[in-house]
């Protein structure tokens, strides 16, 4: 028998837990739905990324698609996010990675 101290709610104060949850918190976001919009930013990133490569090797072609794209993205993130008072804990203590 498992004692009380692997109930899954016996880790919500640890700094474990925090490390996974701070940030999502503070743009006002689970970790899931965190996890969807950064992978979403990510893919659009790498269709930027493509873009602008072949433009590099075809200068006809793309010739707005990546920069339009990173406008788009600047407008999702910085323009019109939607901040809460930021937490305590692990919150930039991997900043920049």
């Amino acid at each position: 028998m498992l004692g009380p101290s692997f109930h899954p709610r016996a880790f919500e104060g640890t700094a474990m837990l925090r490390a996974f949850t701070d940030h999502p918190d503070s743009v006002g976001e689970t970790y899931l739905e965190h996890m969807d919009s950064a992978w979403g930013f990510a893919a659009t990133l790498f269709v930027a990324a493509l873009c602008c490569f072949l433009h590099g090797v075809f200068p006809f072609a793309f010739q707005k698609s990546g920069s339009r794209r990173i406008v788009t993205l600047h407008e999702r993130m910085v323009a019109h996010r939607h901040r809460h008072a930021a937490p305590t804990g692990f919150v930039g203590w991997a900043e920049g990675i």
